[in-house]
């Protein structure tokens, strides 16, 4: 591998940008920088097959605390460089900001996450090289920056002391088809962004990014979906094709984007940030689960945000429990945290300490009501509704679990007014009633066409009628599964309901465009565009919606 070279020099922040430092300091309320910082742009970082890919050096002036590695495709735009550069170096850390390949004058060819495994461990092979590494590092990063991190873990070098991963999937092929069905709305939209980010300067493209959703709504209707995207993309996001049309996960490019195995190598310190309505926030609980179950030292901070909000509203707090974290694990200080897990409490609008998640709970069973009620007692039979899916017409999604199209927490009063909608709705509620853990949703349901899905919400309705989501799950159905016993696992939730208010549980069967609609055919989803209706039937007798109450 090519040893370090550089085309410019060191040099220290000009005015402007100390002006800005100080600016983003004061917005994040970080504590005091200790010195100041040089940064050496566009270090080359040889890889094992030749390629050069490009880093940049951002060095504390003064005594260092240990090294940070940042992998992005993303650039160094004043974004990136706040996030993961700037602030960590004012305040005693190298930090290494190195371009993915194939991105922002890095060599080779960009597709995602397909080389990030073998890439990061050899920029750790060029890092060691480094005559100011002191021998020990972290990383650092959210979304695709987290994934990278765990391509490193599947061979964890010795010199690593610390993992911070926000919203950071460890699977991506999980996360492209979750519940077996292609997550149309992010994918789409995330490719666009990525497709055509160096076409536009920090302006224009900021612009662009805030306006993704609009541009994806025609291609998010029009079939087939692999065409329309392809389109959309252009020569710069030809993988799209493959992931829309690869649907058996062991094929492909997906085994390289399936890093499970790290969590089973990983034995330094993790914290995990994520956000109840985060894109990626399954595979965020899993990685807290996993890494416990194994004695790793794992802290978890969970809160009511959306993905892009780790960029925004969450930032402050993120990057304050960032520092602290680095602190005690790289910079040998005591960390301020009191228990392992943060959570946020929605409904109470309340932060939460405790020391696992999610804490002790009971079950109580709710129950499905001929007349549309939501109560403690079975449905007396014969008790059955029914509805049609037309994927002509999907059943739209409002709010959730989205990156683009107006996702998170929303009225989904909406849904409730849909022909292709079962809605059930409990009592006021007399006294609070607080739920902490995975709700779980039994449907005895039938569909006179085999080919189908099932959405389910929980959403919580208050006095005046508005109703918001809580939580939610999917699934495309197995035409070949036996009986017609159905069981969701819905997202995991800590949230407060309060009196006055009603739970509400919502049947569908779709959300489009966050999963691609079910054609009803059997064929080809990716490349077909013949479609069919389903009638489905609910026998409310064996339903009923299980919540894990606070004791």
């Amino acid at each position: 591998m090519s040893e370090v070279t550089t085309s410019t020099l060191a040099k220290s922040p000009g005015g402007l940008q100390r002006v800005v430092d100080r600016a983003l300091a004061a917005l994040l309320k970080l504590p005091p920088a200790s010195g100041g910082y040089t940064v050496t742009e566009d270090i080359a970082v040889g890889m094992r097959d030749g390629t050069s890919l490009l880093a940049d050096h951002y060095a504390p002036t003064g005594p260092a605390r240990g090294t940070i590695l940042v992998r992005s495709p993303y650039g160094r735009d004043q974004m990136q460089t706040a996030l993961y550069a700037r602030p960590y170096a004012a305040r005693g850390y190298h930090v290494v900001l190195a371009r993915c390949r194939g991105t922002f004058g890095s060599g080779g060819t960009w597709e995602p996450m397909v080389h990030e495994v073998d890439d990061a461990a050899d920029t750790v092979i060029w890092l060691r090289r480094q005559p100011w590494f002191e021998g020990r590092f972290a990383t650092l990063g959210a979304s695709y920056l987290g994934f990278t991190q765990w391509a490193l873990l599947q061979d964890p070098p010795p010199e690593l002391a610390a993992v911070i991963v926000q919203v950071g999937p460890h699977d991506f092929a999980w996360a492209a088809y979750p519940g077996g069905a292609f997550a149309l709305n992010d994918m789409l939209g995330w490719g666009e962004v990525v497709a055509h980010q160096e076409e536009y300067g920090l302006v224009r493209g900021a612009v662009r990014a805030a306006t993704v959703s609009k541009r994806i709504d025609g291609p998010l209707r029009d079939l087939p979906v692999a065409d329309s995207g392809a389109r959309l993309l252009g020569a710069h996001g030809q993988w799209y094709r493959q992931w829309v049309s690869t649907r058996d996960l062991s094929g492909g490019h997906w085994p390289k984007m399936r890093l499970a195995d790290s969590l089973d190598r990983v034995d330094v310190p993790v914290l995990i940030h994520t956000g109840w309505q985060d894109i990626f926030f399954q595979q965020a609980m899993e990685q807290y689960h996993h890494l416990t179950a194994r004695g790793v030292d794992v802290a978890l901070t969970v809160g009511p945000w959306e993905h892009l909000d780790i960029e925004g509203k969450a930032a402050p707090q993120l990057m304050a429990e960032s520092l602290d974290w680095l602190a005690a694990h790289l910079g040998g200080t005591t960390s301020r945290r009191s228990t392992p897990v943060k959570v946020f409490v929605t409904g109470a609008d309340r932060w939460e300490n405790q020391t696992v998640w999610p804490p002790d709970t009971v079950e109580r069973l709710l129950h499905l009501q001929l007349d549309g009620q939501l109560g403690d007692r079975r449905a007396a039979a014969p008790a059955s509704v029914s509805f049609t899916y037309d994927p002509a017409h999907p059943t739209p999604s409002v709010g959730g679990r989205l990156m683009f199209s107006h996702g998170g927490y929303q009225d989904d009063t909406p849904l409730t007014r849909r022909d292709d909608v079962w809605t059930f709705t409990g009592p006021a509620l007399d006294s609070p009633l607080e739920i902490a853990g995975t709700p779980l949703v039994q449907l005895a349901h039938s569909s006179d066409n085999p080919h189908a899905d099932l959405f389910v919400r929980v959403s919580d309705v208050d006095p005046k009628g508005r109703s918001r989501n809580v939580t939610e799950g999917f699934v495309r159905l197995d035409p070949a599964a036996p009986g017609d016993l159905v069981h969701l696992q819905l997202d995991a939730v800590a949230h407060r309901f309060r009196p006055g208010h009603r739970i509400r549980l919502i049947v569908a069967g779709g959300s489009h465009p966050r999963f691609e609609r079910n054609l009803g055919t059997g064929a080809d989803p990716a490349t077909s565009t013949e479609l069919a209706v389903s009638r489905r039937t609910i026998d409310l007798t064996r339903s009923h919606l299980a919540l894990p109450i606070t004791s």
